[in-house]
């Protein structure tokens, strides 16, 4: 039974203690640890160009992941993006304060997916919540306005825990019950649903926290099961400089979600009566948030929807989920941006309103892709190293590092010799991860205490079981989870003669024309249920097609590996220079080096869960001698995919 909003604030008030009455007794010791940080420790190239101020602007952030402590490995692109979330809140701060003194006005705003990603939202105990923890230094940015993401919906319990926040941040509001501080932070203990949990909550959020077309089912207070958004459907506000604006916080068509949540279409979204009340009254701007790319997607559906009401309001975007640097103008009073991923991009966006008003005019945008960086940060707000951080971000800074040690993050496996990418290196060779991962690390971590590793064998999994670099240095137990945090089972058939084994992974990769068509459908189907990689790596090869042979030959200017963005919107959007990434396409599935035995060897043949039913429709079409089904299939070994690597680092790299 949920307990009544006075119970709560009560139980509320016991516990509270405002951050100003806490942190000050560490503040020594934080400023003491964060100055023995070497920075830069490796040279990083700075913006080029100021940015554009408009008398409206914006931060935007998204597809953050977990990645709040930034980017900490030396080879690059990675410094680029070494800022971690206190330094990005001291930027913030910082910017507040240029348009308070410009005299204009500055949102922030996030576009979803906080979790699944890095050690910090994925590491906890037993028995934790992802990101549960590592939301909570999010929640301390004075955030105007966020939405939710797919990653918020896989597991019930995380889409729980981000509607508790929401409730939390009604009551504290409905009782105009808040710690003055800069920070806007209090630490309350709450006993919801029968659980204690202690959370962060901030209270200039209010219900800023939206989720336009997604619900959580939950008990209501007679105990019967009730859908309810997990935010907000919209939300309206006032600025400082007395602006008017609604928003809204979008998902688009995910049906990867767990049960007990729902998405609502966004063609059905628009058509609801809720929708129409919210955007009846015209704002002098509405700000649309959602977990949806600006580019192929549902956004003109929702555009049109609010533009078939209001032709001339000015209509500012903010997209997600594909992992991109883009932009899009769907006509000349509106701008929509997304701000690429894991924290390797911080968006930027302004207009000039004031000249729009009361007219049919174009409005004057511009729109930025910073790289996430102190040399960035540090830049734009005119500060050195000694000046930039604020006592805010070096606390927010501290409390992460602390919560990477509670969770071990820098257990160490083994130190890796050298680079081993997904696409930045051909597929095979030395430098490939997915060689190292299904040509060494697999066929290593599966042969422990396995009594079947004296039988041949050939193993395969697909390509997108990794999911980012590795890089030389040590090597975590944070970089296991970030490089290869799939939890699938490695199966196999006995007695499958080798030629026949062998001839299974080229079959996979090299479908015919029924399989390809197979393969869009699955195409589709994984793109509703949330995998991003084709569209994210049809991005990277883009660049590296436009860049060609020159990029790799450019020796002047002291440009670095990074991204070098193309979109539809006028002029450069990058923030700073970089040489185009190098980009090598690689099959959809991969496959150890195959033993060295005759043809008529009997073997056995290993493959991940995942592809099971591809898997024996290759192995059925190759020969006819038996008719595979799931009965022939067992469990290989208790290793999941995800132990792989670390296992790989602790016996090899150690």
């Amino acid at each position: 039974m949920i307990l009544p909003v006075a119970v709560l604030l009560g139980l509320a008030l016991r516990g509270v203690a405002c951050a100003g009455d806490h942190l000050h007794a560490r503040d020594v010791h934080v400023h003491e640890r964060l100055n023995k940080r070497e920075y830069p420790q490796v040279p990083i190239t700075p913006p080029y160009r100021p940015l554009v101020w408009g008398d409206f602007n914006v931060i935007h952030t998204t597809d953050t992941h977990g990645w709040l402590l930034g980017h900490q490995k030396l080879s690059f692109p990675e410094p680029d993006y070494s800022g971690d979330l206190g330094d990005f809140a001291s930027f913030v701060t910082h910017m507040k304060n240029i348009a308070i003194k410009k005299d204009v006005d500055l949102l922030l705003v996030d576009s979803g997916d906080l979790h699944d990603g890095t050690g910090l939202s994925d590491g906890y105990p037993p028995g934790g919540v992802d990101a549960h923890e590592s939301n909570k230094f999010l929640e301390r940015l004075p955030y105007d306005v966020m939405t939710i993401g797919n990653h918020e919906l896989y597991i019930y319990a995380d889409t729980y825990d981000m509607w508790v926040l929401n409730i939390l941040r009604k009551i504290q509001t409905d009782n105009v019950f808040f710690c003055i501080d800069f920070v806007f932070l209090c630490d309350v203990y709450i006993l919801f649903n029968h659980h204690l949990l202690y959370t962060n909550f901030v209270p200039h959020l209010g219900e800023r926290y939206l989720s336009s077309n997604v619900n959580i089912t939950v008990f209501n207070s007679d105990g019967e099961p009730e859908s309810v958004p997990v935010g907000n459907r919209f939300t309206k506000f006032t600025t400082r400089k007395g602006r008017r604006i609604t928003s809204l916080g979008v998902l688009y068509d995910f049906t990867g979600n767990d049960v007990n949540t729902t998405v609502q279409t966004v063609a059905d979204m628009v058509n609801e009566q809720w929708f129409a009340e919210a955007i009846a009254e015209e704002p002098d701007v509405f700000v649309l948030i959602g977990h949806m790319p600006v580019s192929f997607d549902n956004w003109p559906t929702v555009f049109d929807a609010v533009r078939a009401v209001h032709p001339l309001t000015p209509i500012l975007i903010f997209g997600g989920h594909s992992h991109i640097r883009d932009c899009q103008q769907y006509d000349s009073r509106s701008m929509a941006l997304e701000s690429g991923r894991y924290m390797e991009t911080i968006g930027w966006m302004s207009a000039d309103l004031e000249a729009a008003t009361g007219n049919a005019n174009n409005i004057s945008f511009t729109r930025r892709y910073l790289d996430q960086n102190r040399v960035t940060y540090e830049y734009h707000t005119q500060m050195s190293n000694q000046t930039f951080d604020t006592a805010y971000g070096r606390s927010i800074t501290d409390g992460l590092q602390e919560l990477a040690v509670s969770f071990d993050l820098s257990y160490l496996y083994g130190t890796s010799p050298q680079d081993y990418t997904i696409n930045q290196n051909p597929y095979p060779s030395n430098g490939s991860l997915l060689s190292l991962f299904i040509a060494d690390a697999i066929p290593y971590a599966l042969s422990i205490n396995n009594t079947r590793d004296s039988i041949p064998a050939i193993f395969i999994t697909n390509s997108g079981s990794q999911r980012f670099n590795v890089f030389q240095g040590p090597f975590t137990k944070n970089d296991q989870l970030t490089a290869s945090p799939f939890t699938d089972s490695f199966l196999y058939i006995s007695n499958v003669s080798f030629s026949i084994a062998n001839q299974v992974l080229p079959a996979l990769n090299n479908a015919g024309a029924d399989e390809k068509r197979k393969r869009d459908e699955i195409e589709k189907e994984l793109w509703s249920r949330g995998v991003v990689d084709t569209r994210y790596k049809a991005w990277l090869e883009e660049m590296d097609r436009r860049a060609g042979i020159g990029r790799r030959e450019a020796t002047t200017g002291n440009l670095t590996l990074g991204y070098v963005t193309a979109d539809s919107c006028p002029g450069a959007g990058d923030d700073t220079l970089h040489l185009a990434l190098p980009y090598y396409s690689v099959p959809d599935f991969i496959g150890s080096n195959p033993p060295n035995v005759a043809d008529d060897t009997p073997i056995d043949l290993v493959f991940v869960d995942f592809i099971e039913a591809q898997l024996l429709g290759i192995l059925n079409g190759l020969q006819n001698a038996q008719n595979y089904t799931t009965a022939d299939v067992s469990l290989y070994s208790p290793t999941l995919a995800n132990a792989a690597l670390g296992m790989y680092a602790q016996g090899v790299w150690n």
